[in-house]
């Protein structure tokens, strides 16, 4: 039985079975869930949630990272740093599900960590993260694309029951305990895709480490659930996808099978990750333009070609405010054209309603191209020749694959640069640096609960 079967994986994987490379996997997507935390940390949606919430709070035990020295407790933490994590959606993607896997269950491990009246090892913390990671990205998979088409947000209606397995590890519960976490999750089944573009889309994995730690923390008093809860008739699986493949998928755990977390990608720009192309196509032709003294209002017409996915995730035409603008490939062509650049500050809403962006962004045309890969794009600048005649100057750029993409990957050096562009201006340089240090060690690091001294 798959519920079981995962349980009992979960509860016997020990560190001496994951390969070094696995390992790094691991701390690059710790360390990326860290700085795309700290910097979402005081997004509207984050505070708004975080005022919501103060009157509802237990012992402060675990930080809200960004804070400078805010702890609450671990649920809400749990769900605030979820919150802040993604809300920037500048957080990692597994590209085979679209899951952005280190939100739910990173904020529901680190908050349950600091409750803890004992020390956990980097090691320990690595172990239980990897397990989360694996198991929820199993179940995406088991689910994919049937469970996505239907309209669940896929990150937090697997990233609650990653967070209890996670959470489970820690704790050191039976295989029995697990199983019922996985059930007690599952049935906290949360997010849907009509909520992108508001602050329901972070409030999912925020809400999915929540449920996660609480079905954990039940399971630790042997709180039960059914142990069928995944493959039942309508249990999970069978209620959230017209199709499923857990069997085939539990076959799959490693360290037999296919470790998930080396197929983790990491953005460069934080908007949905099917409109990395046409940002980086947009950008390359940003410096094209300006070495040739083109000038923006010059252009007639930008064109961009994509995978049919781009416009049916990120075809808002006209956003209004920085969330929108995320799922907007009309936005995204606009700034990397306009700044040479797509970081969270160019999804600010002022830049969105900005008059330039937007004359610009009317003058976007995107058209599908199913030939094309989902990070693969065309982008076309049309130019007059001599006054308003049909003669055009084209420029073009086919990006074949965007940055982020498995063959053009983040480097260690590029992710520290987006750490301390996220970072630098909420702790201060000096701390960035040092928590950026902190991060790149996890492995070897005596106490985990220790990372409250740095952010």
């Amino acid at each position: 039985m798959a519920t079981q079967k995962l349980a009992t994986w979960s509860t016997n994987l020990d560190y001496a079975s994951l390969p070094k490379e696995v390992i790094d996997a691991a701390i690059r997507s710790f360390y990326n869930w860290a700085g795309c935390t700290v910097g979402g940390s005081n997004h509207p949606a984050t505070t708004k949630a975080r005022t919501a919430l103060a009157r509802f709070t237990g012992p402060s035990t675990s930080r809200l990272l960004g804070s400078n020295g805010v702890d609450l407790d671990a649920m809400n933490a749990a769900l605030l740093n979820g919150i802040a994590s993604h809300v920037h959606d500048y957080d990692d993607t597994h590209l085979d599900t679209i899951i952005h896997p280190t939100g739910p269950v990173a904020s529901a491990l680190l908050a349950m960590t600091e409750s803890l009246d004992r020390s956990v090892s980097g090691k320990e913390f690595i172990l239980a993260l990897i397990v989360g990671i694996e198991a929820e990205c199993k179940l995406g998979l088991a689910v994919w694309p049937k469970h996505y088409d239907v309209g669940w947000h896929i990150t937090s209606s697997t990233g609650s029951i990653g967070a209890a397995i996670a959470v489970a590890k820690l704790l050191k519960l039976s295989s029995t305990q697990t199983a019922h976490a996985i059930g007690l999750a599952a049935t906290q089944v949360t997010g849907l895709r009509e909520m992108f573009g508001s602050d329901a889309k972070s409030f999912h994995p925020g809400r999915a480490a929540q449920n996660g730690l609480l079905a954990a923390i039940l399971a630790s008093e042997d709180y039960t659930s059914s142990v069928e809860a995944l493959e039942a008739k309508r249990g999970w699986a069978n209620v959230v996808s017209s199709e499923q493949h857990l069997d085939e998928q539990m076959t799959t755990l490693p360290p037999s099978g296919r470790w998930e977390i080396l197929r983790n990608s990491f953005k460069p720009f934080p908007c949905g990750i099917v409109v990395h192309p046409v940002i980086d196509g947009s950008i390359f032709l940003h410096g094209q333009l300006q070495s040739n003294g083109i000038q923006l209002e010059d252009i007639r017409e930008v064109e961009v070609t994509v995978h049919p996915l781009v416009l049916e995730l990120t075809g808002k035409k006209t956003p209004t405010n920085g969330l929108e603008a995320k799922f907007s490939v009309y936005h995204g062509a606009a700034v990397g054209l306009l700044y040479g650049k797509a970081t969270p500050a160019q999804y600010e809403d002022t830049v969105v309603t900005d008059e330039r962006v937007v004359e610009l962004r009317n003058r976007v045309k995107a058209t599908v191209d199913e030939k094309l890969r989902a990070d693969e794009a065309v982008v076309t600048i049309r130019v007059p020749i001599g006054g308003e005649g049909d003669d055009y100057s084209i420029t073009e750029i086919h990006v074949d694959h965007a940055v982020s993409s498995r063959e053009r990957p983040m480097s260690d050096s590029q992710l520290m640069d987006k750490f301390k562009d996220q970072c630098g201006s909420i702790l201060g340089l000096e701390r960035t640096d040092c928590a950026s240090q902190w991060c790149w060690e996890l492995e070897s690091q005596v106490d985990v609960r220790q990372i409250k001294t740095l952010f």
